[in-house]
């Protein structure tokens, strides 16, 4: 017969920690963790080499916290605990528990279950509405079941209300998201590459409410693409079922964004901006999208040898220069962006419809430094390179799996991470720097510059051959002026800040 656990002594859980079921289980709310006593589950859960189960069959085991997506009592009387089984180091399944209550006073169950949910999510908003946007052509193909078998069942145990589109052409998301009923949604979910993320970040931006839309309506991702650099910066993993427990335990972040001007044309965007190599690797291999994340070290392989330069002149209003700096300001920037801090900073941004910056207009905010047409202010650094390789401006640190290509970049910290590069140097330069990516050492590289400024406008020389890419999606071949807003928008991520290590040393930089 179950009954309520009771504590004797002071090394013993206390009531609302603890429920005794009848046969001698029991589950127990740690700090951490769920502590599952019962020796006929917990043999499921044996270490296994090869598929088969090794070692003695223990009584208990654990299901941390962070895995748990609810808990409530069932209509037919039972204790219910949906939670995320690790099955494999690519993949997490929806998994149940559930438990008689018998003689379990209902009250009693009540408050463990209330107390459950509590340490499970933490200040993670419970049950958000979601609008999910399902790009099924998305990288190499496979959205669609990818969403059904990984994600869904995941976000339905977590009872999060779902409104489900199919996308079915290029740009789609952005005309969505630009009618969107910001009042009825806490989350836009894109499944997809980087490219639905941009849409729907610029069609919260061509509202007439663009700043109160992107403050109010957070944008997760569930990566489905080639790069999926939105995902592995905010949820710490490429993959699909970790993405979707990061989103449904994630908590409010601001996140800057940058307006793009080219030409009369505006567009906002969280992620980068590339010309030189990264750019071809990117735009043009996209005949090699069935290939996934390798498409882009196959373009490598094919450019690299052929030194070609980008004549360019480039202008920037740069605030950190030595690298020693901007480990030092990485540094602060990790001590003030902790959970509780963010915490505070969701509720001012949440808590009040209108911001200083809303009462001046519901728009994008203007332009402090004007557009490309405009002329470059004074305090601004203009230099000319004649065998530009490789310019890289970032505003997330992954720009895919594997690739942290700006260590020190911060979500809120009102500053882009710029990295430039010869394209002169030998093959072999060329290996060891894009390799030195891989290893976190590219921040220090000696052939790289790398520094953190507020605005800047590029300009090539020749502008008849040569990818710009902006979030990845292709732009004319002509000069464009980058501009940050700091906190401008709102994304979900795990602790209030990007998943990567940060820039080697930096906690011994002086502040």
């Amino acid at each position: 017969m179950a009954t309520g656990a009771t504590a004797s002594s002071a090394s013993q859980p206390s009531i609302h920690n603890v429920l005794v079921f009848s046969k001698g289980a029991s589950l127990a709310i740690t700090r951490t963790s769920l502590v599952v006593n019962d020796k006929s589950l917990a043999r499921h859960h044996r270490r296994k080499l090869c598929g088969i189960s090794i070692g003695s069959s223990p009584a208990e085991f654990t299901i941390p916290l962070y895995n748990i997506l609810w808990s409530e009592i069932g209509a037919a009387g039972d204790l219910v605990i949906d939670y995320a089984n690790p099955i494999s180091k690519k993949h997490l399944r929806l998994a149940t528990l559930t438990y008689p209550l018998e003689e379990l006073p209902p009250d009693a169950v009540k408050e463990w279950v209330d107390r459950l949910l509590q340490e499970a999510y933490g200040p993670a908003q419970r049950c958000k509405r979601a609008k999910v946007l399902v790009n099924p052509h998305a990288g190499p193909g496979g959205a669609d079941n990818i969403w059904e078998h990984d994600v869904k069942p995941l976000l339905e145990a977590a009872r999060m209300p779902l409104d489900v589109v199919r996308t079915k052409f290029p740009g789609e998301a952005v005309g969505i998201c630009e009618n969107l009923d910001i009042d009825a949604y806490d989350v836009v979910i894109p499944c997809s590459g980087d490219g639905l993320p941009y849409e729907c970040i610029n069609g919260l931006g061509k509202r007439a409410d663009a700043r109160k839309a992107l403050r109010q309506v957070a944008v997760g991702h569930i990566p489905c693409g080639s790069g999926n650099a939105m995902s592995c910066n905010l949820n710490g993993s490429y993959r699909p079922s970790f993405a979707a427990l990061a989103i449904i335990k994630g908590v409010r972040t601001p996140l800057d964004l940058m307006s793009v001007t080219q030409g009369d044309t505006r567009t906002l965007s969280f992620l980068s901006q590339s010309v030189g190599i990264i750019a071809e690797c990117d735009l043009g291999t996209e005949n090699l999208r069935w290939l996934g994340a390798a498409r882009f070290n196959v373009g490598l392989v094919q450019r690299i040898f052929s030194k070609k330069v980008y004549p360019c002149d480039i202008s920037m209003k740069v605030e950190i220069v030595e690298k020693i700096d901007i480990k030092a300001h990485y540094k602060r920037e990790q001590t003030e962006s902790d959970y509780t801090t963010r915490r505070e900073k969701e509720a001012s941004i949440v808590g009040e419809s209108a911001s200083s910056e809303a009462d001046i207009g519901d728009g994008l905010p203007p332009l402090r430094f004007g557009t490309v047409h405009d002329k470059i202010p004074d305090d601004w650094e203009t230099a000319s390179y004649d065998k530009l390789g490789n310019f890289y401006c970032g505003n997330m640190a992954w720009m895919a799996p594997d690739a942290n290509f700006f260590a020190a970049a911060c979500p809120n910290d009102g500053l882009m991470d710029v990295v430039i590069n010869d394209g002169d140097i030998s093959a072999a330069k060329y290996l060891e720097l894009l390799t030195s990516v891989e290893t976190g050492h590219l921040f220090d590289n000696p052939h790289v510059s790398y520094k953190k400024v507020a605005a800047y406008r590029f300009t090539p020389r020749n502008q008849n051959d040569g990818y710009i890419s902006i979030d990845g999606e292709h732009v004319p071949f002509e000069p464009f002026q980058v501009e940050i807003h700091q906190g401008l928008g709102t994304v979900l991520s795990k602790c209030g800040k990007y998943e990567a290590a940060g820039p080697n040393g930096w906690e011994e930089a002086s502040v």
